[in-house]
C-alpha cells in the first residue's frame, strides 16, 4: 500500500477556473484568482481524512504548478498567495510536503515518493505520475478507500 498521498491545487481541491476572469489576471500578473478560488470539496471533511490517514503514517503533500508564463516577483507572489489559501482552507492539516513549481516541471520528479497517489485535473500529470492518479471527482471515494 502506498504511504504518500498528493493533491494539485487549481482545478482539483481550488476552483480556480470558476473565478471569472482568470486568465486575465494571469496575463496581468494578478493573483486575485488564486486567492478567491472555492474548494472544489467539503474541506472539513477533507481536512478531517488527510489528519486521520496522517495517524495512520500517511505523508500529504501539494504538488502544484505556477503560473505559464509568470515572471519571477509573479511566482513568488502566486505562491504566497496559494500558502494562504491552504491555510486559510485547511488550516488543520499539517502538509509533509508543499511544492509549488514552474509550470510543465514533471510533478513525479519533485516530490519525495511518486509512488503515492496523485490527485491532479490533468490527465497529462495523472498519465506520468509513477503510482496511481485520480482526476479531482474520486477524491473523498479514493481517501476512504485507502484508510
Amino acid at each position: 500500500m502506498t504511504k504518500a498521498i498528493y493533491f494539485d491545487m487549481d482545478g482539483t481541491i481550488a476552483n480556480f477556473y470558476g473565478v471569472d476572469g482568470w486568465l486575465d489576471d494571469l496575463i496581468n500578473e494578478r493573483t486575485r484568482p488564486y486567492a478567491q478560488a472555492r474548494p472544489l470539496v467539503n474541506m472539513n471533511a477533507l481536512a478531517r481524512r488527510l489528519n486521520n490517514l496522517q495517524k495512520k503514517g500517511f505523508k500529504i503533500g501539494i504538488v502544484s504548478w505556477l503560473s505559464k508564463s509568470g515572471t519571477e516577483s509573479f511566482n513568488k507572489a502566486v505562491t504566497e498567495t496559494k500558502l494562504a489559501w491552504l491555510s486559510k482552507h485547511l488550516h488543520s492539516v499539517k502538509w509533509d510536503e508543499i511544492k509549488i513549481v514552474p509550470y510543465g516541471v514533471p510533478k513525479s520528479e519533485v516530490v519525495e515518493n511518486s509512488n503515492g497517489i496523485l490527485f491532479d485535473d490533468e490527465e497529462p500529470n495523472r498519465k506520468n505520475w509513477k503510482g496511481q492518479a485520480f482526476d479531482e471527482s474520486k477524491i473523498m471515494e479514493i481517501l476512504k478507500a485507502v484508510a
